[in-house]
């Protein structure tokens, strides 16, 4: 469990942090803090309790206009823009000295217009979070990708933490090509975090898209796992429920020991941040949940 997270986001919640972070876990991950407060109770936790820090960007709430930065957007202004956001709330975060920043990938998310990713209530926060693939071309997606890379590479080394990128709906001009792949061995410093929830809801919705095969593709550039599950039938329910052994495939849960078994394949300690609603579950069921994931991830 020394690879394990459990995550704060929006308030440091001291009753979430009692009962479901345990001794041995590697830390938190903090997101979209609302107080100086907030921020203030994160650190003086680390310094009394000795864990890590890991920021999924940005670490403060309502610092801009948007949730994430916008880095692939066809407007010229919001894309500048956004890596001003970005270097403004790196620059704060270092005062957590996070190990890792985290940011969404690709932002907008860039959407095939054969899925019905609205009536599949796949979560945006506003229009301006997505486009379509028919508003840009691969050319151009390739460019601004490359642009954002090189940038984070080289806002990592200088601030001296570890970049990681979660995709987010994966884009043909992903999983068909072999772009993803290029940028990260021009740029190896920069690791994926890999999305479980996501991933299973993108495989039941997108006839294109097999999410094993693409994991299995990748699996050696991943150094995180957000874990959660949600059931999808005809209907998605249960949205960031906890992953439980008697959680069935069959039934329209996500496949966790698949996934667990791909990403065995890897040859680092890959870390895991809870990413469910423990507040769903009874304590023994989340304790089974860190035994049965302990189990998986060896």
């Amino acid at each position: 469990m020394e690879n394990f997270l459990i995550g704060q986001h929006s308030t440091f919640c001291e009753s979430k942090y009692n009962r479901d972070f345990k001794q041995q876990f590697w830390g938190i991950e903090a997101c979209l803090l609302e107080t100086e407060e907030d921020v203030s109770r994160l650190i003086d936790f680390k310094n009394r309790d000795g864990f890590n820090i890991g920021i999924h960007f940005p670490l403060r709430s309502g610092q801009w206009t948007h949730r994430d930065p916008q880095y692939l957007s066809n407007n010229d202004k919001v894309r500048l823009d956004s890596f001003d956001y970005m270097m403004r709330e790196i620059d704060y975060s270092m005062k957590v000295e996070p190990k890792y920043i985290l940011f969404h990938y690709p932002k907008p998310v860039l959407l095939d217009n054969h899925v019905d990713w609205h009536g599949w209530k796949w979560r945006f926060y506003d229009k301006s979070e997505y486009f379509y693939e028919d508003e840009c071309d691969f050319n151009t997606f390739r460019e601004r990708s490359n642009y954002f890379f090189k940038w984070l590479s080289r806002e990592a080394k200088e601030k001296g933490f570890s970049p990681i990128l979660e995709l987010d709906a994966i884009p043909s001009y992903l999983y068909k090509t072999n772009l993803l792949e290029e940028l990260l061995d021009l740029y190896p410093d920069i690791r994926l975090c890999v999305d479980i929830g996501r991933l299973h809801i993108q495989n039941k919705i997108d006839e294109k898209f097999d999410s094993f095969r693409f994991l299995d593709r990748v699996v050696n550039d991943v150094s995180e796992v957000h874990l959660w599950n949600i059931k999808i039938t005809d209907e998605v329910t249960h949205n960031h429920y906890p992953a439980l052994p008697t959680l069935a495939p069959e039934d329209g849960w996500a496949d966790i020991e698949k996934y667990f078994r791909i990403l065995g394949k890897s040859d680092r300690k890959l870390k895991i941040l809870f990413e469910h609603r423990s507040d769903l579950i009874k304590d023994f069921e989340l304790e089974e949940c860190y035994s049965w994931i302990s189990k998986l991830a060896k």
